[in-house]
């Protein structure tokens, strides 16, 4: 039985505004983020301490680098210190999906 390979979103550049958070997040001492992992089914995942500083990993994005050598990638951050980053806007839409007529059906449910 053949293993099916996991194939990373493509990385979304963040607009200005969320480097310019993160970065005053940074300097704050120990920063909390949750942030989706890359799984079949968004999950959830949450680093905790000093972040010492923003690496740009060639073709695959720039990351937070934690002093415990936790890795989270910046398109990916839902929440920094309890300000949302650039990925609540996706959190929000899986959040809200029960609560629309749809809930995962077709469209011949909504009728």
């Amino acid at each position: 039985m053949m293993k099916e390979k996991l194939v990373k979103p493509k990385y979304m550049h963040i607009g200005p505004e969320y480097l310019e958070i993160i970065e005053e997040q940074m300097g704050k001492g120990v920063a909390r983020v949750i942030y989706f992992t890359f799984s079949e089914e968004p999950e959830l995942e949450e680093s905790k301490g000093n972040i010492i500083k923003i690496d740009n990993k060639k073709d695959k994005g720039d990351h937070l680098i934690f002093e415990n050598g936790d890795k989270v990638r910046l398109d990916r951050i839902v929440v920094i210190n309890g300000i949302p980053g650039p990925a609540y806007d996706e959190y929000d839409l899986y959040a809200l999906a029960p609560l629309t007529c749809k809930a995962g059906y077709d469209d011949s449910f909504c009728e």
